[in-house]
C-alpha cells in the first residue's frame, strides 16, 4: 500500500469499521477478515485492535466478553446509538467530499 493510500485510509478507517459493525457485531479478528474481504488486505490486526480500543473509549461501541473455545474470552463489539450517529455523520461527510472530489476530477463540471 502506498503512502498516500495509507494516509487517506487513516482518516476513514473508523467509519469503515463502524460500517462493518453496523451490519453485525464482531470481534477484532473477524473485523480484520471482513476488511480483507472488502479489499483492505494491507491493514494489520494491530491497527484494527488499536482502533477498536479508541472506539470503545469514545463510547461509540459496546463491548461484551464472550467465552472462547480456544484461549481467553473474545471481546465482541456492537455499534451503539452514539456510534450510529457518528456513522451517519461520517456518511454525510463522505458524500460531501466525494461529490466535490468527483467534480474536481471531471474538471469542475
Amino acid at each position: 500500500m502506498g503512502k498516500q493510500m495509507t494516509e487517506m485510509l487513516k482518516g476513514t478507517l473508523e467509519g469503515i469499521v463502524l460500517a462493518i459493525l453496523m451490519m453485525q457485531p464482531a470481534y477484532g479478528y473477524d473485523i480484520t477478515a471482513r476488511l480483507r474481504e472488502q479489499g483492505f488486505a494491507d491493514i494489520a490486526e494491530g491497527t484494527v485492535y488499536a482502533l477498536l480500543l479508541r472506539l470503545e473509549k469514545r463510547g461509540l461501541v459496546d463491548v461484551e466478553k464472550i467465552p472462547s473455545e480456544k484461549g481467553p474470552p473474545r471481546k465482541v463489539y456492537t455499534l451503539n446509538e452514539q456510534g450510529r450517529e457518528y456513522l451517519d455523520e461520517f456518511w454525510s461527510t463522505w458524500s460531501f467530499l466525494s461529490e466535490r472530489l468527483q467534480r474536481l476530477y471531471q474538471g469542475g463540471k
